[in-house]
């Protein structure tokens, strides 16, 4: 799934998924904000591919407690779900509350239905230095089929560590999705693809981003691809 570059659409109701079709290659479909998910799930019969994310409270989501893993163990036997995100911390065991058990398992049962593992990272604070961000997103690649790490960023130098880790993780490798959030790094959401990230997140309606210095989705498509194209353009000449 995560060969080239995937534009995710981020909603929480997946009755939002024939607007997203025109711009997005996928959907991420935020479990711990929807009502009902699980039916949501049951009743989807759209276009897109989604990925199933259910965010722990912990790392900025609503999901509250360790019955998240029970839903995306559901989530992941549809037929439409391609990927699954789950906490790099959770996969380590350094989550507040354990869960490596959970998480491990729910890897396993991903791996047996075709499910790609997203490990994913997030700091709502800081961007760490850049042999910081480079380990980050090593140990994430290295837990899932993909390392996801977002980061807050404070200055433009911040935006810059993160494009660099982007790239070192790139040349050794991994597949990895960065970004950073805020407005200083907003910018990456459209060039980190150019330095190698796998996934960018848009939300259908600009009104419901899940994260600060979001795009509306198709500024983001028509902001990774006119970069894309233009990389592309200069290659062959």
């Amino acid at each position: 799934m995560f060969e080239e570059f995937v534009l995710a659409a981020s909603t929480a109701d997946l009755s939002a998924e024939p607007r997203a079709r025109e711009a997005a290659d996928a959907v991420e479909f935020r479990m711990d904000l929807a009502d009902e998910p699980l039916a949501q799930l049951e009743a989807y019969d759209g276009a897109l591919p989604l990925v199933v994310t259910n965010r722990a409270e912990w790392e900025g989501g609503e999901a509250g407690d360790l019955g998240r893993y029970d839903a995306l163990a559901e989530a992941i036997a549809h037929d439409a779900v391609v990927a699954v995100d789950v906490e790099l911390a959770a996969l380590r065991g350094n989550a507040p509350t354990g869960e490596r058990s959970h998480a491990t398992a729910l890897r396993s049962s991903a791996r047996e239905e075709g499910v790609e593992v997203i490990a994913s990272v997030h700091d709502f604070e800081s961007t760490p230095e850049v042999g910081t961000l480079s380990d980050l997103l090593a140990d994430a690649a290295s837990e899932g089929d993909v390392g996801k790490l977002a980061t807050t960023a404070n200055a433009r130098e911040d935006a810059l560590a993160m494009l660099r880790a982007t790239n070192e993780a790139t040349a050794a490798g991994h597949r990895v999705a960065t970004m950073c959030m805020g407005e200083p790094g907003r910018h990456t959401r459209a060039v980190a693809p150019v330095y190698g990230s796998r996934i960018g997140y848009a939300p259908v309606d600009a009104a419901d981003a899940t994260a600060p210095g979001q795009y509306p989705l198709a500024t983001l498509r028509t902001l990774v691809d006119g970069l894309r194209e233009g990389e592309k353009e200069s290659e062959s000449g």
